[in-house]
């Protein structure tokens, strides 16, 4: 919350910047420490470690409400659609190929090797966003009190029918729906398969996420329709159910792959339309605010995923989760006529 309200009083590029240098030294000590270049005392590598997981949770905090902020002093109103397709497919590369790709480098040459790609990679981040040149806008003639300021962006998005239901939609669907951290049991206990199938599994999202995404970056939507969404994340929990009673591996990873197109869908759908309805000046404090609900919808999924998993069973724990998400839909069409009807354009 408060580093949505620094946002929006500062230069987002200079936080971005900011925040990157951070991280950049972060993975480099990293590197230096866990690496093994200079040597530490085991009990003491443990420190270092979750200090550097702490320092990035902090600098991470601030990119996001940044990145929100930037998007629209460098891209055109009428190419966010396609942006947010395009930052999407960039985000599921990463996140299929990144954890590849240091493994491969882990097993074949060890950590030093390992730690060196994540501090190669954010140096080289923080020498491309500070390439980034943003028209500089001019600050707020009076400057809220931080309380106050943060306040503001929470009446605005209580007020504002269309926001708050797509941003609540897609928690509530994550919540219940997410399936992701209960596929090391599937692919064990239900699928039989060893870890070659549990890495094509927890692929499966993020392909079919990175080729929906990139179809819509192509071809975006040039009037963004909420009932679209609510179509999408309906689609995303049927695909849910489907997976939970499937026992067939390729008709489980066929359900993970849809649901992860029509997950990129929702995601780009509703980053699209509250990066359109959102006031330049309030940017950073609705970011803060959307992110919360993302980090918190992702990581309070995946325990209750477990505790359903512990208390109903595995199979059933994911079936109910996507009726779940089939009622959350539901609800938010009735509840929301507001949000059920809208449709955002980008002139």
């Amino acid at each position: 919350l408060f580093s949505g309200h620094i946002v929006d009083i500062s230069d987002p590029r200079k936080i971005y910047v900011a925040c990157m240098a951070v991280l950049a030294l972060n993975t480099t000590i990293l590197l230096v420490t866990a690496g093994g270049i200079v040597p530490v005392p085991q009990d003491h590598l443990l420190f270092w470690i979750f200090s550097g997981v702490f320092m990035s949770g902090l600098a991470r905090s601030f990119i996001m409400p940044a990145s929100f902020s930037l998007l629209p002093r460098v891209v055109a109103r009428s190419d966010i659609s396609s942006a947010s397709a395009w930052l999407n497919s960039g985000f599921n590369v990463a996140a299929v190929g990144g954890p590849a790709i240091a493994g491969i480098i882990y097993g074949g040459y060890g950590a030093r090797a390992a730690w060196f790609l994540p501090a190669a990679l954010m140096i080289s981040g923080f020498f491309m966003i500070n390439a980034l040149r943003t028209p500089i806008a001019s600050p707020p003639e009076k400057r809220e009190p931080a309380l106050q300021s943060i306040r503001a962006g929470w009446v605005f998005i209580l007020q504002n029918p269309v926001i708050l239901s797509v941003m609540l939609l897609d928690m509530f669907a994550v919540l219940f729906g997410g399936a992701v951290a209960m596929l090391p049991a599937f692919a064990d206990q239900v699928l039989h398969v060893g870890a070659e199938g549990l890495g094509a599994l927890r692929a499966g999202p993020a392909i079919g996420a990175i080729v929906m995404a990139l179809y819509l970056a192509m071809k975006p939507m040039k009037n963004i329709r909420t009932t679209t969404m609510l179509w999408a994340v309906a689609g995303f929990g049927v695909c849910m159910i489907g997976f939970g009673f499937s026992t067939v591996f390729w008709v489980s990873l066929l359900f993970l792959v849809l649901s992860g197109a029509l997950d990129c869908i929702s995601v780009v759908i509703r980053a699209t339309i509250v990066q359109l309805l959102t006031p330049a000046h309030m940017t950073g404090r609705v970011s803060s605010v959307k992110s919360m609900f993302i980090i918190s919808s992702n990581e309070i999924g995946a325990f209750e995923s477990g505790l359903m998993a512990k208390w109903l069973g595995l199979v059933p724990s994911v079936v109910i989760g996507g009726i779940g998400t089939l009622a959350v839909v539901a609800l938010t069409a009735i509840l929301s006529p507001k949000m059920r009807r809208a449709v955002v354009t980008d002139e």
